[in-house]
């Protein structure tokens, strides 16, 4: 392996295992979390939207508020200003966000289905097994945090 690759591979190491960012991206994911149970409970018990239109819904109002609370404290310090950057930031969460959720969904609907746990705690379940994938990906692309 070449220095600049081991170099490369370092820093983004490096960039991953701070323990303030890390701390403030469960904290902020738990934030994401709780609304997106809340509003899953909302709409599974309050209207007629099943399971996977409900998880939809409440994925897209989790990822809005995670994403705010992390452009402006998680990862304050990175990214390039203006509301252009602001907007290919959020595509990009997005984006990285949408493997979680098909994480997510598999797992919510594998449990709720076969193993008949209650669909908020398997979407508990679900969101937990894409939190690395999510950190990770959030991290390095989304924000850049190698840069530093």
């Amino acid at each position: 392996m070449s220095d600049s690759l081991s170099e490369a591979i370092r820093m983004r190491a490096r960039a991953l295992l701070s323990t303030t960012r890390f701390s403030q991206f469960v904290g902020v994911g738990f934030v994401g979390a709780a609304v997106d149970n809340a509003v899953l409970f909302l709409l599974i018990e309050g209207t007629g939207l099943g399971l996977q239109g409900a998880k939809l819904v409440s994925w897209e109002l989790g990822i809005g508020v995670i994403f705010a609370i992390n452009e402006r404290w998680t990862f304050a310090n990175h990214g390039s200003l203006g509301f252009d950057a602001l907007g290919r930031r959020f595509v990009r969460s997005n984006a990285v966000r949408l493997g979680g959720l098909v994480v997510t969904l598999a797992v919510l609907t594998v449990l709720v289905r076969w193993f008949d746990v209650w669909f908020v705690t398997a979407n508990v379940i679900g969101i937990g097994v894409g939190f690395f994938v999510n950190y990770t990906c959030e991290s390095l692309y989304t924000w850049k945090v190698h840069r530093e």
